[in-house]
């Protein structure tokens, strides 16, 4: 019976996002390709002196993408350190120096992780003005590097891929702000709350009394996980009734995360002319995720253990919306991944490790995967002897070091992040005696876990780890932004490499990549060159724990 819930709930994923995937993939082409502007946008231009009508480089288009994001980064930290004074504070102080830094990158890089309680910690202003706001900016972002890359490969010697202030722009007004108001309205209409009600006491069916937070959650709820963000208004996350209340609601939570990561496809597809290439890519993206999902569910449904789940949601609702937040980016929750079994929170770690690009964050989860194709197209140059191709843009050394250092930033980052956290004094015995909760075996997954969320911008949590520390909180905010930006820049320097080619000319040799060879090829590629580089450190946590 469980699994034949698990087959429907699927199946009715694939349905709808497949019947969305053309007409939402041609609008979001149409709205990165169209030469006319909004009134407003050409207002907001005016505001900022951007030139609108101008192309610019990759280190310019980079130099933009690194501004606005540093202005995000002190303009959320500024807000929570003087959250006393703001209106609608509840009350609450402000954050410490080392949350508020942590908080603040979490937002900006769209990790959205927190290492606090949100409805005992942050006000309304706060949330709304500083949080909300990156939620739907730090996607943005994401979008606008995706796209950079996709022209620098449909373009022809321009030396140009766009304009970052026109991506942005458009992104946030004409794609996310418009799915988001739909997507809170459904959510209000399956009981999410909307509201400044504030802290409340209430009578509980006991008798007893408790207090009960109430907020602006709705529209929170719906860019947090459209824009692949994941940061709950409460602590509970998307496991608290009042994000998240009933099982269909879970179901609609699950494909708002997936909408925009599965379309963006379609999206490449159409602006590089070949829309062949937006359903390969989609395909691969496609036989991840299932393979991932029921891996994940056959391992929970093996134990049949309900801790940490709820149960309006069951066995399958929880590891299906687990496995879609850890395998696009978003982090949220709405089950407790520590308490999975060793293989099942195991399986939540390697979507991470995959690079998340199955299908990905919102726009990272793209450029992700075209790097992974870009390798997957050397590697198949080197079988033949000949220089490999790419849309018609040869792969050349810059490229593939480029690429290179791509795929070895987060491993790095996460493997040096675990170690110094076991491998210093001091730091060691706060780790140890201090976060982890649950010592031997599943603390070192605790910790592991935490640095593979940090570093892939996921922001989820084994919810046994105490975070709000100042090792903590510094180190994994310092992986975070790490981990957002300096894949940016080795993106934005492989499009920049691109644009300034010309198109060769294809023949017979040739690699299609378009066909179901090329969907085997790449999915070989993102399983070696990704997940296997963690193996060794997987083998020390959740897989010598599976095997107790």
């Amino acid at each position: 019976m469980a699994w034949l819930l698990f087959a429907a709930q699927l199946a009715t994923l694939v349905v709808v996002l497949v019947l969305l995937y053309r007409p939402l993939g041609d609008y979001m082409a149409a709205v990165y390709t169209s030469p006319k502007h909004l009134r407003v946008e050409r207002g907001f231009y005016r505001l900022i002196g951007a030139d609108p009508g101008s192309g610019q480089s990759w280190p310019s288009y980079l130099r933009s993408v690194l501004a606005f994001s540093a202005v995000g980064i002190l303009l959320v930290y500024a807000l929570q350190r003087v959250q006393q004074v703001l209106p609608y504070s509840l009350g609450l102080p402000p954050t410490s120096e080392p949350l508020a830094f942590n908080t603040a990158i979490s937002f900006v890089t769209n990790t959205n992780w927190q290492s606090y309680s949100p409805e005992l910690t942050l006000g309304y202003t706060v949330q709304l003005v500083g949080l909300a706001v990156q939620n739907f900016v730090s996607a943005a972002v994401g979008m606008a590097v995706a796209v950079a890359l996709v022209r620098g490969l449909a373009h022809a010697v321009s030396g140009t891929i766009g304009n970052f202030w026109v991506d942005l722009t458009r992104g946030t007004l004409r794609i996310l702000l418009p799915l988001s108001v739909v997507a809170a309205v459904v959510l209000l209409a399956g009981g999410v709350i909307q509201n400044l009600s504030g802290f409340q006491e209430v009578t509980t069916l006991t008798g007893g009394s408790a207090v009960v937070p109430g907020g602006p959650v709705a529209s929170q709820e719906a860019i947090k996980l459209l824009g692949t963000n994941g940061g709950g208004f409460f602590n509970a996350n998307s496991a608290h009734p009042f994000e998240n209340p009933a099982a269909w609601t879970s179901l609609v939570e699950v494909l708002l995360m997936l909408l925009i990561p599965f379309s963006l496809p379609r999206t490449f597809g159409r602006m590089v002319g070949d829309n062949r290439q937006g359903y390969a890519i989609a395909a691969t993206m496609g036989v991840l995720f299932v393979v991932s999902a029921t891996l994940m569910t056959w391992a929970e449904l093996a134990t049949g253990s309900m801790e940490g789940k709820e149960q309006r949601f069951g066995i399958v609702g929880s590891t299906l919306f687990a496995t879609t937040s850890t395998i696009t980016s978003t982090g949220a929750v709405n089950s407790m991944h520590d308490s999975y079994s060793a293989l099942g929170g195991g399986m939540a770690l390697v979507n991470m490790m995959l690079g998340e690009v199955a299908p990905g964050g919102v726009g990272a989860g793209l450029y992700g995967i075209l790097v992974i194709a870009i390798i997957a197209v050397f590697v198949a140059g080197l079988m033949v002897g000949r220089t490999p191709e790419y849309l018609g843009k040869k792969v050349g050394a810059r490229e593939i070091k480029l690429a290179s250092l791509y795929i070895l930033t987060t491993p790095t980052l996460v493997l040096v992040g675990t170690a110094l956290s076991f491998g210093l004094p001091g730091i060691r015995e706060d780790v140890t005696g201090t976060s982890i909760w649950n010592p031997g075996l599943h603390g070192f997954t605790e910790v592991l876990y935490a640095f593979t969320s940090a570093a892939n911008n996921n922001g989820s949590a084994f919810a046994g780890l105490t975070a709000n520390t100042p090792w903590l909180n510094i180190a994994l905010g310092v992986t975070m932004m790490l981990g957002r930006f300096l894949p940016i820049v080795f993106v934005l320097a492989l499009a920049g490499s691109f644009a300034a080619q010309d198109r060769v000319p294809a023949t017979a040799g040739t690699l299609p990549t378009h066909r179901p060879q090329f969907v085997g090829l790449l999915l070989g590629t993102v399983v070696i060159v990704s997940a296997l580089t963690y193996f060794p450190v997987l083998a020390l946590g959740p897989l010598a724990e599976g095997l107790q």
